[in-house]
Parts: structure tokens; sequence; C-alpha cells
């Protein structure tokens, strides 16, 4: 697989357009997260002492942008010595550039800044189960595999095993099988807030006052020799939060309709 150099990154960015991207992006999004809405982090001491390569962070999803931005900041600022914290912008100067994140190309080439975002380090694939908002079922690329795993190897990667920003979507399995074929250390982020403080896509306002959290927690035990994709993809979806036992909000709603239910049941006895 290609390496990095000390002008490019593993994909052939050069890295002073890298680092002046994300500077820029960096300074038009910090109040977003420091200002209008001020994000709150915890759990970034589990990233001091991690390794420079083969670390896969896992998240759920909440806006396309937003999400993926706040991140880039949390990284730089850690990269520069200061833990869960971004009130000191000054870390922009020295970004964090080999990191990248998955994302979906339909995606990330919606746009100008689509495109823009994804020189920071977008790592690009085509959704194999849904394509310009219809179902589809097709193959996965081994190419954008190897695209991830060659972005492993060579740095930090993000990846959204829900493909979606729907709150407590399915898992894909692709997620875990990368992990048993990098034997990577695997980080979970768990977010909220960011869907209500921002538009879908990530680039609005929506609400100010809010303060959207991010939570990085200890790297998941994996067994890589036993452990199972099935089971492996069970440990990630229980980390960040999105197996049905925490859908509080769907057992309240299923608990509404029993006793709507029971009360119809108790007046149609009554009548």
């Amino acid at each position: 697989m290609a390496k990095k150099s000390i002008f490019t990154d593993s994909f052939g960015n050069i890295y002073f357009l890298k680092r002046f991207i994300i500077f820029v992006l960096g300074m038009i999004s910090y109040r977003r997260f420091n200002g209008f809405n001020k994000l709150k982090i915890t759990g970034t001491e589990n990233l001091v002492n991690l390794p420079k390569t083969n670390v896969l962070f896992v998240s759920n999803h909440q806006t396309y942008f937003a999400d993926v931005a706040a991140m880039y900041h949390v990284f730089c600022s850690v990269n520069n010595g200061y833990l869960n914290t971004i009130k000191n912008p000054v870390y922009l100067l020295n970004p964090k550039v080999d990191f990248y994140y998955v994302a979906a190309e339909e995606t990330m080439n919606k746009g100008i800044l689509a495109r823009i975002f994804k020189l920071a380090g977008a790592v690009t694939v085509k959704r194999t189960w849904r394509a310009e908002g219809k179902n589809v079922n097709r193959m996965v690329d081994m190419r954008e595999v190897e695209n991830i795993m060659k972005a492993l190897d060579n740095g930090w990667v993000i990846s959204f095993p829900q493909g979606t920003t729907s709150a407590y979507a399915q898992g894909r399995k692709g997620t875990a099988k990368l992990v048993q074929q990098q034997r990577s250390i695997v980080i979970p982020i768990k977010i909220n807030g960011f869907r209500r403080a921002f538009d879908k896509k990530g680039l609005k306002i929506k609400v100010t006052g809010v303060e959207p959290t991010m939570c990085f927690k200890p790297a998941l035990d994996i067994d890589y020799d036993n452990d199972t994709a099935q089971q492996i993809l069970d440990k990630i979806m229980n980390a960040i939060e999105q197996t049905p036992e925490h859908n509080v909000l769907h057992e309240y709603e299923k608990e509404y309709q029993e006793r709507k239910k029971q009360k119809t049941k108790e007046n149609e006895t009554q009548s």
C-alpha cells in the first residue's frame, strides 16, 4: 500500500493544502462549537497514548458535516496537548493531518463545499444498500476497502458504522470485518445534540444555546482471534449507544401505546 511522505499523505494529498483547508474551515466553524453552541467534550484522555496509526474511531452520526468538523477541532486540540476543550483555537495552526473519515461518495460530490471537506481527509465509499434516496443491493467495492485500510496504515480513521444520520439504525458488518482484518484499536465516540443544534447537513445553525456533547470512550476489548464480526459489531453498537435498549424514547412510545390500548379496552368494557 502507498505510504505517505513528508510532503503528501498516503493518498497523495499535499500536506500544506490540507493544513490550510483545516485551518480555514476550523476558523469558520469555531464559533459554532465554542460560541453559539458550546461543545461539551469528555474522555479525550483516552486518546493521549494511542499509536499514530491503525486507530479506528466509531461513532453515531447526526449531521453530514457538523459531526466531523467538531471532531477535527477535538483531534487538533488533543494533538496540541489540550484535553476536553477547544477553547484555544491556536491548535488550528498545528492540525492533525493524518486523520481520515469514511463518507458516502454521493454526499461528498454534492457542491463545492462538500468537495472542499473531501480534501481535508475523506475516504469515500458507495453505500451498498442506499443510493440517491433509493434502496439498492450492490457488492462492496474492494478498492474502497483497500483505501480505508491504507488510511489506517498511515493514520487515524473515523467511521460511522450505521452509514446514516438516522438514530438507532442498524450497524453494518463491514466495519467489524475491517477491524478483524486490520486488528485496529477501536475507540467509540458517542455524540448527542448535533441534530438539535444544526440542520441535517450540519451547515446551518438551527438553534443556539445548545450544548452538543462528544464522549470518547476507552478502547474496546476485542479478541481479534475469536470474536466474530457480529460480536464485534454488537460491542461497537452498544458502545456508541445505538442498540434498542438505549432507545429511551422508543421504549416510552411503546409504553404509551400500551397504556392507550389498555384505556381503549377499558372504555369499550364500560360501554
